[in-house]
This record gives structure tokens, C-alpha cells and sequence, in this order.
């Protein structure tokens, strides 16, 4: 028994491990990031937040009710007197007595009081819709943050299939380097060529080396820089090129519209929601009616002559109260504060203007920038297979002539250079085509064609 467990532990772990090595396509790296990275989760916290301070401005349409309950033991002794408003020194009720005693009594009190605002000339409305449109722009700012973190996971991807696709370039150097090092210390050996030339093609074994370390770097580099977007182990993370390492096949320009693109759409929320502000604080200079009811009992140890209870007399309520009444409440010097708050208000609403305008201008020269760039690449990516046939051809020709004796080692070594970076160019040419267009579709603010082309 303990031994089929452990086997099952075992399988169960291997399968754990297959699936972390399953390769990723751009379109599943791209969702994972969406999905996973912290940026994100944060904007939709924002939104979740923004609902809820919907609901809180829902609930000043409510009634308002407060309940008290109060026993003292003070003394009672009462004065004359106006006494301004003031949080320190307690009223007393009742009618003068005459004493300065520090006696004291029992008092108790219980009592609710209902308020509700009946009508409030459209500021409760005009703060609510300021609620609605803050959640509005954070919804417009989840779709900036996805846009750019799914933008960045597939630019990672790319960087991750140019830096393999170098270090397979630099792993045939490589190759051809050992090669040509072996024939050359053959000839050498047969004394039919110099020890310098031994010499030479070693160096260019060491050479190729390097770059073929370095191309392995990068990739590894690149690995990281997608792991970190998909919160991943980078020795978990394996790529599927799929149709990347060829090239797209070419499309004619789509409309461009920048007021689309989320932005720009972000900006214009955040535009309305100054606007929102303004509205709210013109419904600000009304007076406020509160229609209120109160019940109340009070107790007290001490009559109106002055005698006093027993020891318990005003621990328990015995006299009661209530009353229904609308208080209206007008802060008539709030006119200035509230011009101010507006002035500043407007000087808001023409800063986020300007900004919508320098987004829509920018957002233009990035398109213009985008498309620029990918008729360069595709240009380059149609010449490429040229370069590499041609110093493919030039390698071969050297190594002939070397062999023949009509060479020498250092254009051997020229020759298998040029081939090497003619490959590599190729390869990135191909992957230079597919990132201008992911320039393209992240200046358009949508990667959704993007991702479908990568499908294909």
C-alpha cells in the first residue's frame, strides 16, 4: 500500500512537471499575464472599490435614525445666563433653584430622533452620477493596464524567440568554426599549411563561442522577463514559436481611430469626471431641509422644588417627549468657498483637455512611428533570404579556395562571419516583421488581430 502511494506521488509529480513544461503559445502567454500579474488585480480593486462608493452615495437617500441611552450622577444646581455654543461645559434643564450644592442626583435618558432630507435640489442626484463616472474610468483604466501588460508579455515572447533563434545561428557558427579548426590542424599536421593558421581558426572557435554564451544570455534573460509578467519560474517556461518564425503575410492598413483607443477613452472619463465635480458643487449653494421626529423620556432625582428622590430615583426614565418638525439650514458665506472650489475645478477640466489632446497627438505619431517601422521590416525580411544565400554561397567558395591553396584562413574566417550574421539577420527579420506589428496593434489599442495572426 505505502508503495503504490508513493508511486502515485511520484506519477502525479512528474505530471505536475509536464505540465509546468508545456510550451506556451503567444496568445496563452499573453492571457496568463492578463490574468495574473498584480498591475491588474489592481485596477480591478479600483473598480470594486468604485462600486462600492456608488452604494455609499445610494445610501444618503436613506432616513437617518440615532438612538441614546444616558445615566448620569451629577448635581443640579441651574443659572441664568446664555452660554455660546461650545463642546465643553454641559447644559443643565430645568428651572433656577437657588442652590450651590455639589450634591448630586440621579439622571437617565433614552430617546430616538428620525431625520430625512425630503428634497435637496439635485445634489444627491448630481453626486451619484460623479460615483457613476468614477467607476466609468476605472473600468477605462483596467483596459489600459491589461492593453500594456498584455503589450509587454508579447513583446517578451518575441524577445524570447529572437534570442533563441540567435543562439541557434550562433550554435552553427559554432559548428562551422570546429569544423574548419579541424581541417586546418590536419593541413597544418601535414605541414601543407602555417601554424598560424591553426592559430587563427582557434580564435575563431573561441570568438564563436562567446557569441553563442552571449546569445544564451539573452535568451535567458528574456525567459526571465516573460516569467516575471506571468509570476512563473523562468526554468518552467517554455515557448511554442508556432507560425512567429515565419513571415505574416501582408495585410493593407486598417482605420485608425484615436479616440478609440483606451487611452484616450481613459482620459475622456477622466474629463467627465471633473465636469461631474462641477455639477455636484452647483447644487451646493441650496439650503438643506431636514424633516425630523424625535421620542424621548428623561429621569431625574430632583422635582421642581427642589426636594430629591430616593437613592434611586432617576436611574429609570419618567418623563417622556416627542415632536416632528423640518429644520432648514442655509450656510449663506459658503458662496465663496464654493466659487474657489469651482474656479479650481474648471482649471481641472482644461488640464485633463489639454492632456486628451497631447494623448490623441501622441497616439497618432506612435501609429505613424508603428506603421513606418513595419514597412521597414517587411522591406528588410524580403532582402534577407538574398544575404543569406549569397554568404552562404561566399562560405562555401572560401573554404574551397582555402583547401585548394588559393586562400587563406582569414578569408575563411571573414566568409563563415558574414554567413553567421546573415542568419541571424534572416531570423530576426522574420521576428522584426511580426513586433512592428504588435507596434501596430498596441498603437491601435487592440491586440485582438495581433493574437489572431499569431494563430495561424
Amino acid at each position: 500500500m505505502t508503495k503504490l502511494i508513493a508511486t502515485s506521488i511520484m506519477a502525479l509529480a512528474g505530471g505536475v512537471a509536464l505540465a509546468q513544461q508545456i510550451p506556451l503559445t503567444l496568445e496563452q502567454a499573453v492571457q496568463q499575464a492578463s490574468d495574473r500579474y498584480p498591475a491588474v488585480k489592481s485596477s480591478l480593486e479600483q473598480v470594486l472599490a468604485a462600486e462600492a462608493q456608488i452604494r455609499l452615495v445610494r445610501t444618503s437617500y436613506l432616513p437617518r435614525a440615532d438612538f441614546i441611552g444616558q445615566v448620569n450622577r451629577a448635581s443640579h444646581n441651574n443659572e441664568f445666563g446664555m452660554l455660546l455654543t461650545q463642546p465643553v461645559i454641559s447644559p443643565i434643564s430645568g428651572p433656577v433653584q437657588g442652590t450651590n450644592s455639589l450634591g448630586s442626583v440621579w439622571g437617565s435618558a433614552v430617546g430616538v430622533q428620525v431625520a430625512w432630507e425630503p428634497f435637496d435640489f439635485g445634489l444627491r442626484r448630481a453626486l451619484l452620477a460623479e460615483a457613476q463616472i468614477a467607476l466609468g474610468r476605472a473600468g477605462t483604466e483596467v483596459a489600459v493596464t491589461r492593453l500594456q501588460v498584455e503589450a509587454a508579455a508579447a513583446d517578451a515572447f518575441l524577445t524570447i524567440l529572437a534570442a533563441d533563434e540567435s543562439a541557434v545561428a550562433a550554435r552553427a557558427a559554432v559548428e562551422r568554426a570546429r569544423v574548419l579548426g579541424g581541417i586546418v590542424d590536419a593541413l597544418v599536421k601535414n605541414e601543407l599549411k602555417p601554424g598560424a593558421d591553426a592559430s587563427r581558426a582557434h580564435v575563431e572557435i573561441a570568438l564563436a563561442e562567446n557569441q553563442l554564451i552571449e546569445a544564451e544570455q539573452a535568451a535567458e534573460v528574456a525567459r526571465a522577463g516573460l516569467a516575471q509578467l506571468l509570476g512563473v519560474d523562468p526554468h518552467d517556461l517554455s515557448v511554442q514559436p508556432g507560425p512567429l518564425l515565419q513571415l505574416p503575410p501582408e495585410q493593407p492598413p486598417t482605420a485608425f481611430a484615436p479616440a478609440n483607443h483606451p487611452l484616450a477613452l481613459a482620459q475622456a472619463a477622466a474629463i467627465a469626471e471633473v465636469k461631474s465635480k462641477e455639477k455636484a458643487l452647483d447644487r451646493s449653494y441650496f439650503p438643506r431641509f431636514d424633516l425630523q421626529g424625535t421620542s424621548y423620556a428623561r429621569g431625574t432625582g430632583i422635582s421642581p422644588d427642589g426636594t430629591t428622590g430616593g437613592a434611586a430615583s432617576g436611574l429609570g426614565p419618567n418623563i417622556q417627549n416627542w415632536g416632528l418638525g423640518i429644520t432648514v439650514t442655509f450656510s449663506a458665506f459658503d458662496f465663496s468657498s464654493l466659487k474657489a472650489r469651482k474656479e479650481i475645478e474648471l482649471h481641472n477640466e482644461l488640464r485633463e483637455a489639454d492632456k486628451y489632446d497631447q494623448f490623441i497627438q501622441d497616439l497618432n505619431g506612435q501609429m505613424g512611428k508603428a506603421r513606418a517601422t513595419l514597412a521597414g521590416a517587411q522591406r528588410v525580411a524580403r532582402n534577407t533570404p538574398t544575404e543569406v544565400e549569397a554568404a552562404r554561397a561566399g562560405a562555401q567558395q572560401a573554404d574551397a579556395r582555402y583547401r585548394s591553396g588559393l586562400g587563406n584562413i582569414v578569408e575563411v574566417a571573414e566568409a563563415d562571419r558574414i554567413l553567421a550574421q546573415a542568419e541571424v539577420d534572416d531570423a530576426l527579420a522574420r521576428l522584426g516583421v511580426w513586433r512592428a506589428l504588435l507596434a501596430v496593434a498596441a498603437a491601435s489599442g487592440d491586440l485582438q488581430q495581433f493574437l489572431e495572426q499569431s494563430r495561424k
